[in-house]
Formats: C-alpha cells, sequence, structure tokens
C-alpha cells in the first residue's frame, strides 16, 4: 500500500518503514521533439523544433467523427497530430493541415513519437553503477524518442 509521507514523499510496500523513496515529480505533459527534415511553410522557411501534449481521450475520439477519417481511417493520424501539436518552429498554429504538407518521413518521426509518449509512456529509469555508485538514467526501449 502506497502512502504519502512528508513533503510529497511516498514510501510503500517494499521500503524499509520510515525510508523515504524519493520526492514526487510533477506530472510532465508536453514533449519536445525535432522532426528529422523539418516543416517547409509557404514562405520557405523549415520548421524542425516543437511540441507535443500527451492526447487526453477526446483527443482520440473527435477525430472518429471527422469525414475524412471516415472516407479514409489513414488519415486519423493526420487529424490526430493536429491536435496534440503544440508547438512547431515559429508557426503561430499547427493542425491538421500542417501535418498534411509534411514529408512522410516526419509524419512517421511524429506517429512513432505520439506512441511512445501516449502509449508506451515513461521509457527511462534511473540506476547506479555497481562499481562507483554514480547515479544515471537508462533508456529501456532501446532508442530516444521518436525513433523506430
Amino acid at each position: 500500500m502506497r502512502r504519502e509521507g512528508p513533503a510529497g514523499t511516498v514510501a510503500g510496500a517494499g521500503t524499509a518503514p520510515g525510508t523515504v523513496t524519493g520526492v514526487r515529480e510533477p506530472l510532465r505533459t508536453e514533449f519536445e521533439f525535432e522532426l528529422p527534415r523539418g516543416f517547409v511553410d509557404e514562405s520557405g522557411t523549415v520548421h524542425r523544433n516543437g511540441a507535443m501534449r500527451l492526447a487526453t481521450a477526446r483527443d482520440e475520439l473527435v477525430p472518429l467523427r471527422d469525414v475524412r477519417v471516415r472516407e479514409n481511417p489513414a488519415y486519423l493520424s493526420v487529424v490526430l497530430l493536429g491536435r496534440v501539436i503544440t508547438r512547431l518552429g515559429t508557426l503561430g498554429s499547427v493542425h491538421d493541415g500542417t501535418v498534411e504538407n509534411m514529408f512522410a518521413s516526419d509524419l512517421a518521426f511524429l506517429q512513432d513519437f505520439y506512441r511512445q509518449i501516449n502509449a508506451e509512456g515513461h521509457t527511462r529509469a534511473a540506476v547506479a553503477c555497481p562499481h562507483c555508485s554514480e547515479s544515471f538514467e537508462v533508456e529501456l526501449a532501446g532508442s530516444r524518442l521518436g525513433e523506430s
């Protein structure tokens, strides 16, 4: 059984009585990315850096009512990504039309990135070197976020 201790610390089953396992980190809801090629806008500016937020149930349900998705289920990811990408370079807004005009390699990258942050969740673990006791993080998924 988990119970909260002072200052947001958590103690629970599997820990010695009185042992504090750490301070709770706030929920991370937005994740930075860099597109492999970049989105080219009407003026020729390339936008590569952006952010994507975690999807809500509504984000996944609303596109199912979209006529374009009903006619072509492959369009689902375009509409969905248009809802969850919060920033891309210096663009004022990102929407499904933006995603629709991305290079296929960038679309594949964003689809994978979406899956990793929403379905698989956190893929890093804190570990310590058995020889020197230095603490560091390792990637459990075997690749960086967004890479296939």
